[in-house]
């Protein structure tokens, strides 16, 4: 298999290749956790061009694909100068606002293509924090490469209780 991971912009096939993640992994990250109804009505509010193009001409927000055999597999979606609630001042700080791979392609070098790529991005910056689900999968994958607990905290999208973790790079 073919990996490669990539920085995307905010073009209608990188939206297209962009959605083709986020929407099957958010249903099926949610279900069980959240009515259907609710899962729908978020992405229709959420996941939708315009916003997404919005998001993405924002210099400070950048989105890195990663590809198995040249289909899109997994994203990871940050921005720089975003702080959490209890962030030391001074510091640099980036969020990982998303970091998604399809369950069918989670596998250990998926996960460090979009990862290696990710952070080799992300240089310019003295912390990389992420709020992530108690039972995101990835937790454990984030705990491997050196993030560390913060604090509980509530996801934005659904009001689910998660944790931040913080990477300390400088």
């Amino acid at each position: 298999m073919e990996i490669i991971s990539k920085f995307t912009v905010g073009s209608d096939q990188g939206i297209d290749h962009l959605f083709a993640v986020m929407r099957p992994y958010i249903r099926n990250t949610y279900v069980g956790k959240v009515s259907s109804e609710k899962i729908e009505e978020y992405l229709a509010e959420n996941v939708e061009y315009r916003k997404m193009i919005n998001i993405l001409n924002d210099l400070s927000t950048q989105l890195i694909m990663v590809f198995a055999d040249h289909e899109p597999v997994g994203y990871c979606l940050f921005k720089s100068g975003s702080l959490y609630p209890e962030a030391t001042e001074g510091q640099r700080m980036t969020e990982i606002i998303d970091f998604s791979i399809l369950p069918e392609y989670d596998q250990p070098e998926i996960r460090q293509s979009l990862w290696n790529k990710s952070r080799s991005a992300i240089t310019f910056t003295d912390r990389i924090w992420i709020s992530i689900a108690e039972d995101d999968p990835m937790l454990s994958f984030f705990n491997s490469v050196g993030f560390e607990f913060i604090n509980t905290t509530t996801l934005k999208a659904f009001s689910l209780p998660a944790k931040i973790y913080e990477l300390k790079l400088k």
